[in-house]
């Protein structure tokens, strides 16, 4: 089984780059369990991005909801909304993603009025593709079109894409969903990325409660409200959860010790680490690397 590593850079937007050769897309099946962190970690990115569940069932939050995913049904995961993926109950779960660049969906004349203000509106994070809804098995099919087009590439097939995210676009925007701009939730939502980004630049220091509701342009009630809010957790167990999650890399790539790990993500003892890692991942962070080396992951 392959080990994949889900880069992001340090405000969270992920380096994946989205597209073909040709397209400013891509279409490609993941298996949640692969990630090296066991899950798809929270990121975002400029595209628009479509899932669509082929095996087992799995947990989306986005912004700071969680939805739940069938299998055979999907999900619309709007423009730079933060989101993060696990599977459910142990379910395997594999799903086929399709992200599209927004300038992709239609041609220039039509973007600005049926795919700009979509893109930009505060009301519209997601929205759950039902397999039972004539429009959801709509754009689901055509996921799984586009999906087979993109792998064997048979003639013409770019022309074969772009009539088929013409045809999800269509479904997706024909409910009549009432949009609204609400300028108080963008700030929010680049307050909570400025600080998240300040977290991911300096987990290797000393952090502060301070520092991260400065980041933000927070007080620190404020800052805590935030993190409660959208991620369900504290700024600070959200920095603890951070430097595992980087130390899980660095165990299993890396040729450093336990306690080299340990001061390179961050922790300034050892045991307090190790204590940490055995309450994240139920093992010590030397079974973790004995582990990885004797299963390594395969190239």
């Amino acid at each position: 089984m392959q080990m994949k590593n889900f880069m992001i850079d340090e405000s969270l937007k992920e380096l994946t780059k989205h597209h073909t050769v040709v397209m400013p897309i891509a279409c490609y099946k993941t298996t949640i369990k692969q990630n090296i962190h066991g899950y798809i970690p929270l990121h975002w990115h400029d595209e628009i991005q479509f899932v669509l569940i082929v095996k087992g069932e799995a947990i989306f939050q986005v912004n700071e909801d969680q939805i739940v995913v069938r299998e055979g049904d999907g999900l619309f995961i709007n423009s730079g909304c933060l989101h993060k993926a696990q599977e459910k109950d142990r379910s395997g779960c594999v799903y086929i993603c399709l992200n599209i660049s927004p300038h992709f969906v239609l041609s220039q004349e039509l973007y600005t009025p049926y795919v700009k203000p979509y893109i930009q509106a505060t009301n519209f994070p997601y929205l759950y593709v039902d397999a039972n809804q004539l429009w959801g098995k709509n754009i689901l099919n055509a996921i799984l079109d586009i999906h087979q087009y993109i792998e064997q590439k048979p003639p013409y097939y770019e022309i074969d894409v772009s009539m088929q995210l013409t045809l999800i676009w269509k479904n997706l925007i024909v409910n009549g969903i009432q949009l609204e701009y609400v300028q108080t939730e963008i700030i929010k939502g680049n307050r909570m990325k400025q600080m998240l980004s300040y977290i991911h630049q300096h987990y290797a220091e000393k952090i502060m409660l301070e520092d991260i509701a400065k980041a933000g342009q927070l007080s620190r009630s404020e800052c805590c409200r935030y993190f409660k809010r959208i991620l369900n957790s504290t700024p600070l167990n959200y920095v603890t959860d951070y430097r595992i999650q980087k130390s899980l890399y660095l165990l299993q790539h890396g040729d450093f010790n336990v306690t080299e790990v340990a001061y390179l993500v961050g922790f300034n003892s050892t045991s307090y680490f190790i204590d940490l890692f055995r309450n994240f991942m139920n093992m010590t962070p030397f079974a973790y690397k004995k582990l990885k080396k004797n299963n390594p992951p395969e190239s």
